[in-house]
This record gives C-alpha cells, sequence and structure tokens, in this order.
C-alpha cells in the first residue's frame, strides 16, 4: 500500500489524471467524513471537499513525508472547512450573528446515543462552537492553536467549547425526554 501510494503521488505530482483520481478514490469517502463534520450542509461539505482536493493537489509538491499522508490531507481539508467558515462568517448581517434555531428533530431511539447521532448533534451546533468543539474535542488542538486558526482570544475559544458542551447536553437531554415518552 505504501509503495503503491508512492507511485500514486508521483503520478499527481506530474499532473496524471488516472492517478489523481485514484487519490482521490482513496481518501474521498474519509475526507468527506471530516468535511461534514464542519460544513453547515453536505451541499457545503462537499464543496469542502472538492475545494480541500484542489489544494492538496496545488501543495501536493510540499509534502515531507514527515507524518501520515492521510493527517496531511485532513489539515488541508480543516483548514478548508475553516476558510469557508470565515467567508460566510463576512457575508452574515448583524441579525445573522449569535445563537442559530437550529431545528431539532425528535428521535425516538435508543436510550444510549449512537456516534452517528452525537455526530448529528453536533452539526446543530451554531457554526463557531461547532468550529471549535471539534477542533477540540475531535481534533485534539489547545485553545492557543485554535486561537490562532480562528482569529480569536483563547478565552473565546474556552467559552465557546463550554456553551458547545451545554447545548450538546441540553440536546441530549431532550432527546432522552422523546425516547421515555415513546415507550
Amino acid at each position: 500500500m505504501v509503495d503503491t501510494l508512492k507511485k500514486i503521488i508521483k503520478g499527481c505530482l506530474k499532473n496524471n489524471q488516472a492517478d489523481q483520481y485514484r487519490l482521490y478514490t482513496l481518501f474521498s469517502k474519509k475526507m468527506y467524513g471530516v468535511c461534514l463534520r464542519y460544513a453547515g450542509s453536505y451541499d457545503e461539505a462537499q464543496d469542502i471537499l472538492q475545494e480541500g482536493f484542489i489544494k492538496v493537489f496545488e501543495k501536493l509538491d510540499t509534502f515531507r513525508g514527515q507524518g501520515s499522508f492521510e493527517g496531511w490531507i485532513k489539515r488541508i481539508m480543516i483548514h478548508t472547512a475553516i476558510e469557508k467558515y470565515r467567508e460566510r462568517i463576512y457575508h452574515l448581517s448583524v441579525d445573522d450573528l449569535g445563537h442559530k434555531g437550529h431545528a431539532f428533530e425528535e428521535n425516538a431511539g435508543p436510550e444510549k446515543l449512537r456516534f452517528e447521532e452525537l455526530l448529528n448533534l453536533i452539526h446543530l451546533l451554531p457554526d463557531q462552537y461547532r468550529l471549535v468543539f471539534n477542533l477540540s474535542v475531535l481534533e485534539g488542538m489547545s485553545h492557543k492553536e485554535i486561537g490562532e486558526v480562528l482569529g480569536i482570544t483563547e478565552s473565546t475559544s474556552r467559552s465557546n467549547l463550554s456553551r458547545a458542551r451545554m447545548l450538546l447536553q441540553e440536546m441530549i437531554a431532550r432527546q432522552d425526554k422523546v425516547v421515555e415518552r415513546a415507550i
């Protein structure tokens, strides 16, 4: 697999479309999952994925072989998602900022949350909270790193993470009540 990946990367560096397609096929499904965690919708996740892979092909010559190639691609996808978020924030009106009124779908499923259900709840968080939550909890970044990436202070990052956790707890509690009523 490692030798095959090296051959594919060499082909991509020569702008071989077949190798670019192979590379995309190898990583697109997993990277779509990463993009989906940061996106506001499925369509936006697809846009992030496409833009991310364009950057992967443009910056492929900068990959030095240190660390995993998959991790390198993942970082590009995350940074692409953050750039998309910044673009969207700059285009919002003042009335759009703050808490979004996300609809919460009642689900009469089992009491214990499946991982997929938790990801769906995370997806319902307001954009800023979702980004900070993902970067901190799922990517393991420090508040200092998050602040640098998002252009916010460390204390704002901490506050956003705290609020994201609080909102998730509220959503889980609401979901548990729906399950109790269904039983």
